[in-house]
């Protein structure tokens, strides 16, 4: 008889462990997003959205995206449930506050603009896989696109880009065309890193 490998079984996270990795999570995504945002760059989403916002009006990044994500949360209690919902509002809201807390205690005197995007990104996605892992998101777009998939058939996949390349034709008037460049590199880099380490089967909880 051929041996048969158990698999352990699967431990629920906490609710202790849930709180401080949404706020680890968020801490590193906002951290990110304050990198990308002194250097001028941009990305993509909700969170693109929200830096084409806070560059052309008086509104800072942190109140733009939570103000985006408003609406969304109905689309998230139908599609997700209240629990996802709720943490992914928590998420929301911690990054929207941090994004203003982190320029109070951290001054960069010199920050190269690339080093910066590309960094911010790498930070940004380590961050999302945390909040991920611990079944919460920083809703949106994501949220509307999985929405319309189950509603009429739309592939979410594809309304995800097309709003994404909406906000790069967008953000040609707002910034060089070596800074989009640079953001774009930046986007690939953290949709790469989501890529690697959040699929099913990755891992056994």
């Amino acid at each position: 008889m051929d041996n048969v490998v158990q698999q352990p079984a699967q431990i629920p996270h906490s609710r202790i462990e849930d709180a401080l990795a949404i706020v680890m999570g968020t801490l590193m995504v906002s951290f990110g997003v304050m990198l990308m945002k002194q250097a001028g760059a941009l990305t993509g989403s909700t969170a693109g959205i929200a830096f084409l916002i806070s560059y052309v009006s008086p509104l800072s990044f942190g109140s733009a995206f939570f103000l985006i994500n408003l609406p969304f949360y109905w689309l998230a209690v139908k599609r997700m449930g209240w629990e996802f919902t709720i943490k992914t509002f928590c998420a929301v809201a911690l990054v929207s506050l941090f994004t203003h807390l982190h320029p109070m205690y951290m001054h960069f005197s010199t920050l190269n603009p690339i080093y910066a995007t590309l960094f911010g990104n790498v930070i940004t996605g380590i961050g999302f896989i945390v909040l991920f892992r611990h079944k919460a998101s920083l809703g949106g777009v994501n949220i509307l696109a999985l929405w319309l998939q189950d509603r009429i058939g739309l592939r979410a996949g594809k309304l995800q880009m097309g709003i994404d390349t909406c906000v790069v034709l967008a953000s040609l008037f707002v910034v060089s065309w070596q800074m989009l460049i640079v953001s774009i590199a930046g986007a690939v880099i953290l949709n790469l890193i989501i890529a690697m380490n959040h699929r099913p089967g990755r891992y056994t909880v």
